[in-house]
């Protein structure tokens, strides 16, 4: 069972910037795409930014240019870097691990809260 443990979110002001930071228990650089997903009540929870094993990035199009995921495999942690913060950005953010033997197999964090407000 792979852990994840992500670091703690906050309260920014709208134009202020924020790292997360998600920890795994597992040795990510064995091929783990690691992500980065927010929820927001009543909606689906949606896929933010995710960096694969050979370091290929992906964003969602409203953040492009604002955050940046990273990772480093010899800590087993992945970060995502979130400059010029907007309200709509407020979210649950949850850490991902996913890795492909036969099949998918996903895990989560648990979750933490960022509240972009003045």
């Amino acid at each position: 069972q792979v852990q994840l443990v992500e670091s703690e979110g906050g309260l920014v002001q709208p134009g202020g910037s924020l790292r997360l930071s998600c920890a795994a228990s597992v040795s990510i650089s064995s091929g783990y795409t690691m992500g980065w997903y927010r929820q927001t009540p009543g909606k689906e929870r949606e896929l933010v930014a995710k960096i694969t094993s050979d370091g290929t990035t992906y964003y969602k199009d409203s953040v492009k240019g604002r955050f940046t995921i990273s990772r480093d495999n010899a800590k087993n942690t992945v970060f995502l870097q979130m400059n010029t913060l907007k309200p709509e950005d407020t979210a649950v953010y949850y850490c991902n691990a996913e890795i492909r033997i036969l099949r998918t197999f996903a895990y989560w964090g648990q979750g933490t809260q960022v509240t972009v407000s003045s």
